[in-house]
């Protein structure tokens, strides 16, 4: 999530920053956000995702392009093949964005406390970015696992089960915890270095957006510009 202007590990004179007292309704708007960021930009690869899958376990799909392959699935499942796995995509990447986004902002929070606040913590920023944004991912990612599992043996075996919810509770039943969480370990290795990458990013921007303003500037900064910079930073990373 983007840092606010009196950020708590900027590289500005440390006496204009004031470390942030996060509410329950703070975090819900953090969790809010990355869970709706997260889902739309998963969901919206999810055809993507099967076509890749299928040519990866399927002998008949191996050889063909990702758009070939594409048009042999919906020639034979129609339209709706390229959207299998779609549910457990849409409700893991929304407790996955949401647990990562909130979780950030509350793990720097609590380091930047543990350190003595923000003037100590500002040579450490960037530590303190990349211990935040780990520990954010490996929690939100022990969300994401089960459902991630599911959609991959959704998309993988067609006659597995019908949707999200009789593929869950059939993988729960019959593996239980240990085939649930198999992947967690290269969820793990794919996930925490590309959050490291974003939250790192976006602080970055945020520091260079800010660096040349004054104190007196930042802190009366609108709540457009201020909106600009976010967005601006969140693209970027």
């Amino acid at each position: 999530m983007a840092s606010k202007p009196k950020s708590t590990t900027s590289s500005s004179s440390a006496s204009a920053y004031v470390l942030p007292q996060f509410t329950p309704k703070d975090y819900t708007k953090f969790f809010t956000a990355g869970a709706l960021v997260a889902t739309l930009t998963h969901g919206a690869v999810t055809p993507i995702d099967v076509v890749k899958t299928r040519i990866q376990i399927d002998p008949e799909l191996a050889r063909h392009s990702l758009f070939s392959g594409g048009r042999k699935i919906v020639a034979s499942e129609g339209p709706k093949g390229l959207l299998t796995g779609f549910g457990p995509t849409a409700v893991g990447y929304f407790v996955q964005g949401g647990a990562k986004f909130a979780g950030y902002e509350f793990w720097k929070k609590n380091i930047v406390e543990t350190i003595g606040g923000p003037e100590n913590a500002i040579p450490y920023r960037m530590p303190i970015y990349l211990l935040s944004a780990s520990a954010a991912e490996f929690f939100a990612d022990i969300l994401l696992t089960p459902l991630e599992a599911t959609r991959i043996r959704l998309v993988s075996d067609r006659k597995y089960a019908t949707g999200l919810v009789t593929g869950f509770t059939r993988m729960a039943r019959e593996g239980g915890i240990r085939e649930m969480y198999a992947g967690f370990l290269p969820i793990l290795c794919k996930q925490i270095p590309f959050a490291i990458g974003q939250f790192t990013v976006n602080e970055l921007c945020h520091e260079l957006a800010y660096r040349n303003m004054s104190d007196e500037r930042r802190r009366n900064i609108s709540t457009i510009h201020k909106g600009f910079i976010d967005l601006g930073s969140g693209l970027t990373a």
